[in-house]
C-alpha cells in the first residue's frame, strides 16, 4: 500500500545516502500519523504511516547525528515506490520548528488554547489507492476536549479505563502529582497494573473511535473517545508507558507513546502525528521493534525525548521500570536491568503522565495540590468556601457539599460498587469507598420498570431499577440538600440531580439513590442521552420525591402539609384508572412531539373528573345538604359548650387566685412571727451569756459573799434569791 506523506520544505533535505549490508540505498522518513488510516492496517502491518525527517534546520540530537542524512526505503522493501511512478514528496518534519513556525505559542488557558489554525495548506491532490484519507486536524484534540466542562468528569475516565483492567488483573490505580524533570513543573501521573497494552492496542488508544470494550460486559468504556478527551482536557501534552505480556504471553513487549498538543501547534502540524517507540523481549533482552526503518525509531525517539520531560531513552525506560514497582508495590527505584528484578509472567501495567497542565485566568494551575495534599482539588468557580465550612458541621451532607471541587470526595463515590481488593490511591492515601444510602434515613424502596413501548426502551422486559429514597441524617437542620445520585453500569452518571426546583423549602433533604442501565449515558459520561425514557424517568423520580417529601416532611421539623391526604387520594386514584392500553396508544401514535402524549393523558383524566363531579352534584345533592346542615347544628352546640366551659374555666381561675393571695398573706405573717420570736431568743441568750461571764468573774477574784440579787437570777437550785 503505498503511504501518503504531505510535502513540507523539499529544500532543506539533503540526497545523502546510507550504505546497508553492502549496498547504497535512500530511505524516506516515516511518522506515526494519527488519521482514519490507522497504523494497525492489515495491509501494512509492518510499515507505520509516515515517519517525519530532519533537514538541516531541524533539531539535533544530543547522541545522534542524523543531520543532512535521508533514507529511502531498500530496494527489496514492498512499500518502496516504484520509481517510474513514484512522486518525489518531502517528509514531515518532526524536529525543531523554524523561526516562522516559533512564533506561534500555545496558549496556557484550555478555553483559549484552541485559536490555532496550523501551517500553510498542502496538496490534496494525492491520494492512496484512489481514495482520499480523512485528515484529522490538531485543532480537533482541543474541541474534542471541550465535552468535558468540568475538569473532575476528565480524571473519572481515566479511572474507568483503570476499573476495567480489573479483568486483566488489575488491584489498584495509583494518581499523583509529580514534578518534571527539565522545568520542575507540575505534572499529573495516572498508574495501574492492568493488563497493560501491546503495540497494536497503544495505537487503538491514541486513534479515535476504536474500543473493544463496547462488546464486552459490565466494561464502561464504549465509545473509544475518553482517553483523548480527558487528557487533552486536563493538559496540553500527554505521555503514555505500557507493557503487556504480548498475544502468546511469551514475549513480552513495552511501547511508549507521545499525544503532544504543544508539539503539533508549535511545529505548525496540519494532521494529528504519534511518535512511537515499541520494544520486545526476545533471546534475553529489550529488542527495538522497528515497524519501518531504524531511521524512523530513531527520529521518533529523538522527537519524544525533545516535547516529553524526559532527557533520554533512559529515562523513558525508567518509567516503565516504574510500572513494575506499582505492580509489585516497591518503593524505591532499582538501576538493574528488568529482566534480573521481575518475572515475565507479572510484567503488565501502564502508566500516564499528563503535563503542561491548563492554568486559569489569573496564570494559577486548575488543578490545587497544595490545598490538601492528600487530594486533587479544583480552582475557580467549582469551589465553594461556604460549603467547604458546612461539609465539617454537616458530615453526613460532606459529599453533597463537596464533590464539585474535591477529586477524593467524588472518587469515594464515583462507583455504586468497588471490586473486592480493588483500591483507588489518591496521592498516597486510599479514597475509601462510600455509600450515599449510609447518609440516609426513614429510607424507603420503589422498584422502577421502563414501559417497554417507548422509543428506546429496553429490550430486555425484565430490566428495572431499584430506587431508594430517603432524607440525608442532616436533613433536621433544614439545609438545601437534595437530588438522585444515578448509576449506570455501576458508574455514577448524575450525581445529586436535582428535579425539583421549589421556590420554597419543599423537597430539602430528600436524596435518592438507583442504577439505571436502560438509559444511554452521554459521550462525556456527565449526562444522559434526551430520550422517552430518560422523560419519563426523570418525570416519575420526581413524583416520588414529591409523594415522600408530602408525606414525610412532618418528621424533620417542617409543618405538615394540609393537602396532603388529599394529594395522596389523587395519585392513588390516577393508579387506580390508569390504563395502560390507552396510555401506549396516546404515546404510540405520535412519538416524535415532545410531551404531547402527557397532554392528551391530562385532559382525558380531566374529563373523567369533570363527569364525577356532575354526578355528585345531581344525584346526592339533597343528602349532602342535610349532612351539611346537621354538621352545622352539632358545630353551633359544641360551640355553646365550649362557652359554658370557658366561663367555668374563669371563675375557677379567680378562685384560684384569691387563694393564692389568702396564702401568701398568711405565709408573710408567719415568717414576721418567726422573726420576731427568733429576736427573743436571741436576747435571752446574750443575757444568758454575760450572767456566766460575770459569775465566773467573780469565782475568781475570790469573792465569798457573791449574792445572786447583783444579777437577779437564779443561777442554781435552793438558792435564795432574796
Amino acid at each position: 500500500m503505498n503511504i501518503r506523506v504531505k510535502q513540507e520544505i523539499p529544500e532543506t533535505l539533503s540526497a545523502q545516502r546510507l550504505k546497508l549490508n553492502g549496498e547504497v540505498w535512500t530511505q524516506p522518513d516515516s511518522v506515526i500519523e494519527l488519521s482514519s488510516s490507522s497504523s494497525v492496517s492489515d495491509e501494512n502491518s509492518n510499515a507505520s504511516t509516515a515517519v517525519a525527517g530532519e533537514g538541516p534546520e531541524g533539531r539535533v540530537s544530543k547522541k545522534r547525528k542524523l543531520n543532512g542524512v535521508d533514507f529511502l526505503l531498500p530496494p527489496d522493501d514492498p512499500a518502496r515506490l516504484d520509481s517510474d511512478t513514484a512522486v518525489a514528496e518531502a517528509p514531515v518534519l518532526l524536529g525543531k520548528p523554524d523561526q516562522a513556525a516559533s512564533k506561534s505559542v500555545l496558549c496556557n488557558q484550555f478555553w483559549k488554547a484552541g485559536e490555532y489554525d496550523g501551517g500553510p495548506s498542502t496538496d490534496w491532490d494525492l491520494s492512496s489507492g484512489g481514495m482520499d484519507h480523512v485528515r484529522v486536524h490538531p485543532k480537533f484534540l482541543h474541541s474534542n476536549a471541550t465535552s468535558h466542562k468540568w475538569a473532575l468528569g476528565a480524571f473519572a475516565e481515566l479511572l474507568d479505563n483503570s476499573l476495567d483492567e480489573v479483568f486483566n488483573g488489575a488491584t489498584h490505580v495509583n494518581v499523583d502529582m509529580l514534578k518534571s524533570i527539565k522545568d520542575v513543573n507540575q505534572m499529573l501521573l495516572i498508574e495501574d497494573n492492568g493488563g497493560g497494552m501491546d503495540p497494536d492496542k497503544m495505537r487503538q488508544c491514541m486513534s479515535l473511535g476504536y474500543s473493544a470494550k463496547s462488546k464486552v460486559a459490565n466494561t464502561i468504556g464504549q465509545y473509544g473517545n475518553g482517553f483523548k478527551t480527558s487528557t487533552m482536557r486536563l493538559g496540553a501534552d500527554v505521555i503514555v508507558f505500557s507493557r503487556c505480556c504480548g498475544k502468546d504471553g511469551k514475549h513480552p513487549t513495552q511501547s511508549i507513546g507521545l499525544l503532544s498538543y504543544t508539539f503539533l501547534t508549535s511545529t505548525r502540524k496540519e494532521d494529528i502525528v504519534v511518535p512511537m517507540l515499541d520494544y520486545e523481549w526476545k533471546q534475553q533482552e529489550w529488542n527495538k521493534v522497528i515497524r519501518s526503518t531504524v531511521g524512523d525509531w530513531y527520529r521518533n525517539l529523538d522527537t519524544i525525548v525533545e516535547w516529553s520531560p524526559f532527557s533520554s531513552e533512559a529515562d523513558l525506560l525508567h518509567q516503565v521500570i516504574l510500572i513494575l514497582m506499582l505492580l509489585f508495590g516497591l518503593l524505591s527505584a532499582f538501576s538493574s536491568p528488568i529482566s534480573s528484578l521481575f518475572p515475565f509472567s507479572a510484567n503488565h501495567g501502564t502508566r500516564i503522565i499528563i503535563y503542561n497542565l491548563w492554568e486559569d485566568d489569573q496564570g494559577l494551575s486548575e488543578l490545587d495540590f497544595l490545598g490538601d495534599l492528600h487530594d486533587i482539588q479544583l480552582r475557580g468557580v467549582n469551589r465553594d468556601e461556604n460549603n467547604i465550612q458546612m461539609a465539617k458541621q454537616f458530615p453526613n451532607s460532606r459529599h453533597f457539599l463537596t464533590y464539585k471541587h474535591s477529586l477524593r470526595s467524588y472518587a469515594s463515590i464515583l462507583y455504586l460498587r468497588l471490586p473486592p481488593n480493588f483500591r483507588i490511591i489518591l496521592r498516597g492515601k486510599d479514597v475509601e469507598h462510600h455509600n450515599i444510602v449510609n447518609d440516609m434515613m426513614l429510607t424507603e424502596t420503589v422498584t422502577y420498570r421502563p414501559n417497554p413501548s417507548a422509543e428506546g426502551a429496553p429490550k430486555d422486559l425484565n430490566l428495572s431499577a431499584l430506587v431508594i429514597i430517603g432524607f440525608v441524617k442532616d436533613a433536621k437542620h433544614h439545609i438545601d440538600v437534595q437530588g438522585f445520585n444515578v448509576y449506570h453500569k455501576n458508574r455514577l452518571i448524575k450525581p445529586f440531580w436535582r428535579l425539583w426546583n421549589s421556590t420554597g423549602s419543599e423537597g430539602r433533604g430528600v436524596i435518592g439513590v438507583l442504577e439505571a442501565n436502560f438509559v444511554e449515558p452521554a459521550h462525556d459520561k456527565q449526562g444522559f442521552e434526551r430520550t422517552t425514557v430518560l422523560a419519563r424517568l426523570e418525570a416519575r423520580l420526581l413524583q416520588m420525591q414529591k409523594n415522600y417529601w408530602y408525606t414525610n416532611c412532618h418528621r424533620i421539623g417542617y409543618a405538615p402539609r394540609r393537602d396532603r391526604k388529599i394529594i395522596n387520594q389523587t395519585l392513588a386514584k390516577n393508579a387506580f384508572n390508569h390504563d395502560p392500553k390507552k396510555s401506549t396508544k396516546l404515546n404510540t401514535k405520535n412519538p416524535g412531539y415532545g410531551n404531547r402524549h402527557v397532554l392528551a393523558q391530562l385532559k382525558q383524566e380531566n374529563c373523567e373528573l369533570k363527569k364525577r363531579l356532575e354526578k355528585y352534584t345531581g344525584e346526592h345533592q339533597g343528602g349532602l345538604l342535610n349532612d351539611l346542615q346537621k354538621e352545622r347544628s352539632s358545630c353551633k352546640s359544641l360551640e355553646i359548650e365550649l362557652t359554658a366551659a370557658q366561663e367555668n374555666i374563669d371563675k375557677l381561675n379567680i378562685e384560684h387566685e384569691s387563694l393564692i393571695s389568702i396564702f401568701s398573706e398568711e405565709r408573710d405573717r408567719r415568717d414576721k412571727e418567726q422573726e420576731n420570736l427568733r429576736k427573743q431568743l436571741k436576747d435571752l441568750l446574750d443575757k444568758e451569756a454575760k450572767s456566766l461571764t460575770i459569775v465566773a468573774g467573780a469565782a475568781l477574784a475570790g469573792v465569798h459573799h457573791f449574792s445572786p440579787k447583783l444579777i437577779g437570777f437564779r443561777f442554781f437550785p435552793g438558792w435564795d434569791n432574796s
